[in-house]
């Protein structure tokens, strides 16, 4: 059997157990509450960040994924490769004319999949239903960065999970690590980075360097540096950023740095899980 056709087996059989373990519903679920309260509440001719009517609705809901989509893609991955070690997946695949990487490739490709697609599907359906239904003048500029952005902080974090999948075997122990990388990606933003520069007194580039290491920071920053770069909306540190590199590089540093990390993430994981005993 080639290599492609092991990672196509290895991808159906992790879809069809997503399927039974309800994530992927949950996953559109989450994408489409979200939505549909945006919808409802956003609405509306007031002014926001430069948006109005359906423009609005966007950016708030672009800016509500940018907390959450971190801490879905943790949870998606993070236990996978415990669970299939706990309940004997992994030892009878193995078992077949299955390797290793393709399994792993397989299963990364069928969860990043499960993440990014719904949120495609929703953000594309949001604004048709928007300009056909509503009448409202979607940009679709914006949508277009949205999603570039969303997708990079997905892979970013979706690596992540999977290299704590791979180091960390107890289940109570990956919990708290998967808690702890969302938090400190979340944490770690402006009024965070802010809070420490005034308690330690530390350098401003110091805790400038620190935040455009931060994925969720980055893609805050990309999401917003297409509007009037005003301190007000970008915060201290994209508002320093905007002015001192631009803002298209701005957009650029977004969709690249958290594709990087979630690569290196994914690589780490990926030579780990090939070497390391899974029993």
């Amino acid at each position: 059997m080639t290599f492609g056709r092991q990672v196509l087996a290895a991808a159906r059989l992790d879809l069809a157990e997503v399927r039974r373990s309800r994530w992927l519903w949950f996953c559109g679920a989450a994408y489409l509450i979200l939505a549909v309260v945006f919808v409802l509440v956003g609405l509306r001719e007031s002014t926001v960040m430069g948006f109005t009517g359906m423009g609005r609705v966007l950016m708030s809901l672009c800016n509500a994924l940018l907390l959450i989509l971190p801490l879905l893609a943790l949870t998606a991955v993070a236990s996978v490769i415990g669970r299939a070690r706990d309940d004997g997946s992994l030892e009878l695949l193995f078992s077949q004319p299955l390797s290793r990487s393709a399994w792993f490739v397989g299963v990364s490709a069928t969860r990043y999949a499960v993440l990014v697609l719904p949120l495609v599907a929703l953000m594309v359906g949001l604004a048709l239903y928007g300009q056909l239904a509503m009448g409202q003048r979607v940009p679709w500029a914006f949508v277009v960065r949205a999603l570039a952005v969303s997708a990079s902080l997905l892979a970013a974090f979706a690596g992540i999970g999977l290299a704590i999948s791979t180091v960390v075997r107890n289940p109570a122990r990956v919990t708290t690590y998967v808690v702890l990388a969302w938090a400190l990606g979340v944490a770690l933003l402006d009024f965070g980075l802010i809070g420490v520069l005034l308690r330690w007194r530390v350098d401003a580039r110091a805790v400038f360097t620190l935040a455009a290491m931060n994925p969720v920071q980055d893609a805050r920053m990309a999401l917003l540096s297409g509007l009037e770069p005003e301190l007000s909306n970008l915060g201290p540190v994209g508002f320093y950023l905007a002015n001192k590199v631009g803002a298209s590089t701005l957009y650029a540093l977004g969709v690249a740095w958290p594709a990087v990390v979630g690569a290196g993430a994914w690589l780490f994981a990926f030579v780990r899980f090939r070497t390391s005993d899974l029993v």
